[in-house]
Order: structure tokens, then sequence, then C-alpha cells
């Protein structure tokens, strides 16, 4: 399918589903014991296929973008942002308008915010 072996498609493939219907967004360890949620795994791994993939991954995250949950989008909007900063920017600038909720955590922290709050936070020029 993508080209980087039939294992690694299905492992994609079920990191990519993981972030669509992620509720939260957590990119480090959460709790006193700093676990890591399946959502913050499967996003290492997306990022991992993109670093080592870009092309083959890419359509994967821009279906993402589109598609996924709130939360999803931010992880899509994140990567893209790493992979191509033009599209990272237009993704963010078109997340500004959304007041779709999803919840954040941050080490013990937890909160919730919109995609319109998220978005602002992020810089509109690189």
């Amino acid at each position: 399918m993508f080209g980087i072996g039939k294992k690694r498609d299905r492992e994609l493939e079920a990191a990519v589903e993981e972030l669509r219907q992620a509720d939260t967004v957590a990119f480090g360890g959460v709790g006193i014991a700093g676990t890591l949620l399946p959502v913050t795994e499967a996003y290492r791994r997306v990022r991992a296929a993109l670093a080592d993939h870009p092309d083959d991954v890419r359509e994967q995250v821009d279906r993402l973008l589109d598609t996924g949950s709130p939360a999803g989008r931010v992880y899509a909007a994140t990567l893209l942002e790493q992979l191509d900063p033009a599209a990272g920017r237009a993704a963010w600038a078109a997340l500004r308008d959304d007041p779709a909720e999803f919840g954040t955590f941050t080490g013990c922290v937890m909160g919730r915010t919109t995609l319109r709050e998220y978005a602002a936070e992020r810089p509109a020029q690189a």
C-alpha cells in the first residue's frame, strides 16, 4: 500500500485510526507516573513513519486533517508543520475558526480547549 512493508502499513493504519478518533491531545507522559497514552504512542509512530517515508505518509496525514476528531486534527496539523511548514501554517489557520472542543493533558494537568483557542497559540508565520 505505502511501499513501506505490509506489517508497517498495518501499524501505520492503526496509528492513524487511533489519532482519527482521539479525544485528548498529549504529546508526552501523563500523570504522576508519566504514562504514555495510546494516542501519544500512535502520534509518535506516525511521526517516525513520516520522518522515514514522508511521501508515503503525507496522504494519510492530509486525510487525518480532513476527517479526524478535533484532537486528531491537532495531531495532523502538528505533523504537517514538521514536514512542510507552509502546509502546517495553512492547517493551523484553517483551524482558527473551528469551535470544536477536545481534551488536553500536560503532565498531571488535564484541561479542555477548542481548536480555535489551540490554533490561535500557533505562530501564523515562521
